[in-house]
């Protein structure tokens, strides 16, 4: 199977509203029917896209006579949540309280500076609790649920594999911005390791859209029938990864502020 053409950042423009400088690339895609201005929510940016190169200059003067839209969308930006003492973040769709405590060892059976707590124990919140210096919580937060995320994913990919009798050439976990997975003509899958902070139905729900691909590489009839055997009310996830997916990037920025891009071959 050839790749899939990606549209390709031509330029890069800025807008100024109310006093903060907001980035806006502009990209050409021929597959476009129209100029689509979209805000990025979890990145504070825009994207503009141009069915022409030719019409470059008219997308970049469309957002900027939209400013009052992006503006309006902008707003929705929540502030950045960092891994440290006292954070509350979402782990399997439920809020818990990050608790670090210095250097003191772990007394639980499991092994590792970081471990959860149920909330019948803690007599509130459930809490992630991290031991070491204050400098290593947010790299050893991020690791810990990158790990969980691994293996969740992992095993649900795989059960769902076996399920549609396929089989993945490998399963690896990112930090992509613009999609929760991706199935790549090579069959290899790929998970953002953020869905570990997302619901277990979503995380379901996301494990077998991508193994379906394996079947069937597009969004016909035929693929949607094989999500629904797996998942017969697979909407409700659908639908909570529009409204609140964008919201799970601002946890744990990446302290060396970066972060993996999409595979090339990658299909959705």
């Amino acid at each position: 199977m050839s790749k899939r053409a990606k549209p390709v950042p031509l330029h890069i423009d800025y807008l100024d509203i109310d006093g903060r400088t907001v980035p806006v690339t502009a990209t050409h895609n021929p597959r476009a029917r129209r100029i689509i201005v979209r805000v990025d929510l979890a990145a504070g940016s825009v994207q503009v896209t141009s069915p022409s190169k030719r019409g470059m200059a008219n997308a970049l003067k469309f957002a900027h006579e939209q400013r009052q839209w992006i503006a309006e969308r902008l707003e929705q930006v929540a502030p950045p949540v960092p891994f440290q003492h006292g954070s509350r973040i979402p782990f399997r769709g439920r809020e818990h309280l990050i608790r670090h405590l210095g250097a003191r060892r772990a007394q639980t059976d499991e092994a590792g500076p970081v471990w959860r707590v149920r909330s019948a124990e803690t007599g509130g919140l459930p809490e992630i609790r991290v031991t070491g210096h204050s400098s290593f919580v947010q790299r050893r937060i991020t690791d810990w649920l990158k790990a969980q995320a691994r293996a969740e994913l992992n095993e649900k990919a795989l059960a769902y594999a076996e399920a549609f009798d396929v089989r993945p050439s490998r399963i690896t976990m990112r930090d992509q911005t613009s999609r929760w997975g991706s199935c790549s003509p090579s069959r290899a899958l790929s998970f953002s390791w953020r869905l570990v902070m997302a619901p277990t139905h979503v995380l379901d729900y996301v494990a077998a859209h991508e193994v379906a691909h394996l079947r069937h590489m597009n969004h016909g009839p035929r693929f949607w029938a094989l999500v629904a055997e797996a998942i017969p009310n697979y909407e409700p996830a659908k639908k909570w990864l529009e409204v609140h997916g964008p919201g799970l990037h601002r946890y744990g920025a990446d302290p060396f502020g970066a972060f993996d891009e999409d595979d090339d071959d990658a299909e959705d």
